[in-house]
This record gives structure tokens, sequence and C-alpha cells, in this order.
């Protein structure tokens, strides 16, 4: 099966942003977060982690400011909150060896369902415990519009203080990546 939207992916970046799958609106205009109540962008350039508003269809752009982008599920398009896509666990493995290879500062789930469904179980926001490497895993809530009730942006806002900090976990606070589940 061929992947509803490509990674974009490189080395030397400081995060990768990981949703579910691509939205049905993405999927179809072949772009991340493209539709237009979807409030990515938007928080990307109001963090700070990005210093100028950019279109879905510039999503390539990101590679200039160290942050790529991936789904969880490529081969299948839809919304976290309809009929999820499925989950394999070579999903799974397919995210944390491209996370392996790369090796980014930061990887943050762009929805509870993202990171939960990646960690098989109940998930709060924020830092995670595990990490995938060196690589510091964050859950963050969705900016889908259609999760307009759990929104919160100061989750976002302090990621992209942890990402300018850079600050490490104390090695108390690290352990390595454990999934349960397929």
């Amino acid at each position: 099966m061929t992947d509803v939207l490509s990674d974009l992916l490189q080395h030397s970046l400081r995060i990768v942003l990981c949703g579910t799958a691509a939205g049905t609106t993405s999927a179809a205009e072949r772009a991340y977060y493209a539709h237009r109540q979807n409030k990515f962008w938007k928080v990307l350039h109001e963090t700070g982690l990005i210093p100028e508003p950019l279109q879905p269809h510039q999503y390539r752009h990101l590679l200039q400011h160290g942050i790529g982008l991936t789904d969880l599920v490529k081969a299948s398009a839809g919304m976290d909150r309809a009929t999820l896509p499925t989950l394999t666990a070579a999903d799974r493995t397919r995210l944390s060896n491209a996370i392996a290879t790369f090796r980014p500062q930061f990887l943050a789930f762009t929805s509870k369902t993202a990171g939960q469904r990646f960690f098989g179980g109940k998930r709060d926001y924020g830092e995670q415990r595990e990490l995938i490497g060196n690589t510091r895993v964050w859950i963050l809530p969705s900016t889908s519009g259609a999760a307009n009730g759990s929104w919160r942006p100061e989750i976002w806002h302090r990621f992209a203080d942890q990402v300018r900090a850079g600050e490490p976990l104390t090695s108390s606070q690290r352990r390595p990546c454990e999934r349960r589940g397929p």
C-alpha cells in the first residue's frame, strides 16, 4: 500500500510531530493538517516553533525550522473520532525505527489518541517518561476543529518552551520506551 502522505523526515531535526493518520481533507489536498478549522499551523506560529505563519501546502518548509511530520498509520486516512484506522505492530515499529534513524530531540504526538495508541494505554498530556533512544516524547492536545472541547494551547506553549530550553531529563526520569499491545 502507498502512504497517504509521505513522511517529512531528515536528520538533524529538533522535533517530529506525529498524528494518528491523515484526515480526509489532508488526504485529498496531499498536505498535513489541511482542514481550515485545524489550529495546527496557527499554534506552531503562536508558540514560536516557526517564525512566520505557514499554510498547509507549505508543510515542506517545516524542515527549515527543524520540524518533521509523520503519522502513526500511513496507509489510510480518517478522523480520530470516527472509525479509527487500524494501528498495527508494524506501524509502531515503523515509527520507532524512523525516530531511531533520524534521532530528533523530541517526538510529539499531536493528539492524545495518537499517543495512547502508540503506548497502548491511557496517557495524560505532556512529557512522557519513556524515551525512544535519546528522543523525548510528548503528547499534545489535538489541533483538530473536531477536538475543540479538549483544546489546551498552554500545553503546546509548555512544549515549545521545553524545545527552546532543550532541558534534559534527569536520570531518574528516564526509562526506555516500552509499549503494550499489538
